[in-house]
């Protein structure tokens, strides 16, 4: 009887039936086209460019992602490792040293006495190899040197071997089959019929399809917005599908023809679906204003999928249901999600209590969010799942100092201001090393980039001094300086690096015959020397390579910084040189949240609640709804602060808009509800019936994105993933809780309110719709 009454209440748009039969009577031509895009997407997913590289994601202001890109074009970087080797004695440690020095590819291995790597019977040896971390030859380098290693205690974290997009991918196909698996069986659970799940998935699949396709049309998607879109689109609009079947279902039991009852259906679908997208794609649109371009692209990719799981349902699934419509009635059973009602009674007799116990919550959950540890580094992470380089390097910082590496990019060609910083920087207590060009010796009492004369270099290589002389006249002229050089060719001076570069040239061109002896003293000298001007010195830039003994992120990591930026403008002058490590991209990160913090949450909160205001014609209801869901993600956030947990700041911003523009929806879902009823009963009997009513949607949608997060969270090993995952698991989850218990006696509360505030349609007959009975 409620059912009939509210069918009757129910008008159909004539523009909105036109649409939704065309769509029904063309559903062949509609599958040939879903063929087509399903074929072109899934050749395309081949050709998207994951970045795995988060700092690409900086905004192009910051000094880091200048200075990166800086780094990019001029230098070579080579892969480093850090090995522990614990139960050595000091003899035995000089022994290991030597033994992985020996080891093909691996470049040098600093290793001494001093409690940096030496300590508690524990040696700590850094390495670095001739080629990059993901060259297969350094690969087979870092298994060497685990082998060697291997009958000791020990611990290796390095940045060679880790293909990370292959580790992320096999975790989120593990993540994708236990979440769906779980989703299965909320559905079966929470459907009417058996083989609409079936349909679901069809649906499902082809949405996530057109998806992760058309990224390729975007360029590149960082690793991370690869990873959780296809669970986080089906977290988001998997009740897209229920509602339409729902609908069908409800519009088929009304009459035989079930042609006219998918048409009906469809045409009212269109607009409930589409306004419940609306505050979704809303959130994730704030997402897109970060200076952070993760949010970004985050934001777009998941908004586009929305769109893509919205035109799925609207042209794909009208016709899979007409091809299926035996299929559906047969399978169709009882309900087994439990009747409520009783619940929404007890809520309005008792509702006071919820409201009281979150006005009490609420206060302390804003502070305690507001006191929540977001870090800028992923080594600060509180970690959910250990991997095992993360598990090696903790074990190192367990025992000894922190390794922070630091570059300073100075304007290249003058040495005599390289070797002052330098050994400015080596007097600083915090500086473990600094290495450059300018500091390292190429012979006893003679620097890399010293000026020599002709007669010194023929005494340090044995060379006859003719052909010395030949070299620095080349050399003269090639730089133009022929006439200093005619002017005092003994007197000629020339930096060591930059002759031993013009003398390898010339060696190439087979002009200067060396000896056997020789050639086997110039070679490992070639070798050694090529690859650290590779390194270090760029076409407009030099590179100085300082190590740390402080934490990424800190008062001290920031003084140490502009300490080191201060010796270094001192030289070459302010803005001219770049600072670039772990410290610094965490201050350039902590820089742009403390803007897009405060910007994202604002204009979530915005755009959902015009939504809103439109969707119910009331600021007093938009308010309250948004309210809620607010109160919800504070206290959300408020367990990470009660829990002693560190997470990426991303976390907050990224999950905050997610979950105000995706759980406002079982907000919405119960006031719509509530306002059909209450145009048939009293205020306290419609939010009874409401809230069983809503109940199955809510369940449905929250189990479903509280299980993909929760999933996600604890089976990534990814620092952003996996706190972004436990972060939307556990606010869908509140929001549940908050729409199903404190909403409810909320809107009752203010019923008049909304009443009166409530910007009510004219009839033509000038009389206003949608009123209401007395309470």
């Amino acid at each position: 009887m409620k059912l009939d009454k509210l069918k009757n209440l129910r008008g159909s748009g004539s523009i909105m039936d036109r649409i939704a039969r065309l769509i029904v009577n063309s559903r062949y031509v509609i599958f040939v086209l879903f063929a087509l895009a399903c074929v072109y997407c899934a050749l395309s997913i081949g050709r998207v460019k994951i970045n795995s590289d988060l700092t690409a994601f900086l905004p192009n202001d910051t000094e880091t992602r200048r200075g990166l890109t800086v780094m990019e074009d001029e230098f070579s970087t080579y892969a480093t490792a850090q090995v522990m080797v614990s139960g050595l004695d000091l003899r035995h440690a000089e022994e290991m040293k030597d033994e992985l020095s020996s080891l093909d590819h691996v470049l040098t291995v600093t290793f001494d006495d001093t409690e940096q790597h030496f300590k508690n019977g524990s040696a700590l040896f850094s390495l670095s190899f001739d080629g990059a971390a993901d060259d297969p030859a350094i690969e087979e380098a870092l298994e060497a040197v685990k082998a060697r290693v291997a009958r000791y205690d020990h611990a290796v974290a390095s940045d060679v071997g880790g293909d990370y997009n292959k580790q992320l991918a096999g975790e989120m196909t593990g993540v994708m089959l236990i979440a769906f698996a779980v989703i299965i069986a909320v559905l079966l659970f929470t459907s009417r019929s058996y083989f609409e799940v079936v349909i679901f998935a069809i649906v499902f699949a082809v949405a996530a399809l057109l998806n992760m396709g058309t990224n390729c049309w975007l360029g590149e998607i960082s690793s991370i917005t690869n990873s959780i879109a296809v669970i986080m689109q089906l977290a988001l609009a998997i009740d897209y599908a229920i509602i339409f079947a729902h609908r069908y279902q409800d519009e088929a039991s009304a009459g035989p023809n079930e042609k006219e009852a998918l048409i009906r259906a469809l045409s009212k679908s269109i607009v409930e679906i589409a306004s419940s997208s609306l505050t979704t794609i809303s959130g994730l649109a704030a997402l897109t204003l970060m200076q952070f371009r993760l949010g970004y692209d985050l934001g777009l990719v998941l908004s586009k999928s929305i769109l893509c799981s919205m035109i799925t349902v609207f042209l794909l699934m009208p016709g899979l249901i007409m091809l299926f419509p035996r299929a559906m009635k047969k399978t169709q059973h009882r309900s087994f999600i439990p009747n409520i009602e009783r619940w929404g009674r007890f809520l309005m007799k008792r509702g006071v209590i919820f409201l009281v116990v979150f006005a009490l919550i609420l206060p302390f959950a804003i502070i305690f969010s507001r006191k929540a540890k977001f870090v800028f580094s992923g080594n600060s992470v509180s970690e959910l799942v250990h991997s095992d380089s993360r598990k090696a390097m903790h074990r190192i910082e367990e025992s000894f100092e922190p390794n922070t590496p630091i570059a300073v990019l100075v304007p290249s060609g003058n040495y005599e201001y390289e070797k002052e910083i330098l050994e400015a920087a080596e007097a600083l207590p915090e500086i473990k090393s600094a290495v450059g060009l300018a500091n390292v010796s190429a012979a006893e009492g003679v620097g890399l980039t010293d000026k020599i004369t002709a007669g010194k270099v023929s005494d340090y290589l044995g060379i006859d001094p003719e052909q010395v002389h030949m070299l620095f006249r080349l050399y003269s002229v090639q730089n133009g300086e022929a006439d200093v050089y005619k002017a005092a060719p003994d007197e000629y001076k020339v930096p060591l690096v930059d002759l031993m570069l013009c003398f390898f040239d010339v060696l190439d061109t087979g002009v200067v015959p060396l000896t056997e002896d020789q050639e086997a003293m110039v070679g490992p000298l070639r070798a050694e020397l090529e690859n650290g001007v590779r390194q270090l010195r760029g076409k407009n830039y030099d590179r100085l390579v300082l190590t740390a003994s402080v934490p990424v992120e800190g008062e001290s990591s920031t003084a140490l910084v502009e300490t080191l930026r201060g010796i270094a403008e001192r030289r070459y002058g302010e803005g001219s040189v770049y600072l670039l490590g772990d410290i610094t991209s965490a201050r350039d990160l902590h820089d742009s949240y403390n803007s897009d913090s405060v910007l994202i949450s604002l204009l979530t909160v915005l755009f959902v609640f015009i939504i809103l205001l439109f969707t119910f014609r009331s600021p007093v209801t938009a308010a309250i709804l948004v309210f809620v869901i607010q109160g919800s993600i504070f206290i959300n956030f408020s367990f990470q602060y009660i829990m002693n947990m560190r997470s990426l700041f991303v976390t907050n911003m990224i999950v905050s808009a997610i979950q105000m523009g995706a759980t406002i929806d079982y907000a919405i879902v119960l006031m719509s509800r509530y306002r059909a009823l209450r145009k048939l009963y009293p205020k306290k009997e419609a939010m009874a019936l409401a809230v069983n009513e809503s109940f199955p949607t809510v369940l449905t949608s929250g189990a479903i994105m509280s299980v993909a997060g929760f999933v996600i969270a604890f089976r990534v090993s990814d620092v952003y993933i996996g706190h972004i995952g436990l972060a939307v698991g556990r606010g869908a989850l509140i929001s549940v809780i908050m729409v199903l218990s404190v909403l409810p006696p909320f809107i009752v509360l203010c019923d008049k309110l909304i009443e009166k505030t409530t910007v009510r349609r004219k009839k033509k007959d000038g009389t206003e719709k949608d009123e209401v009975p007395a309470a």
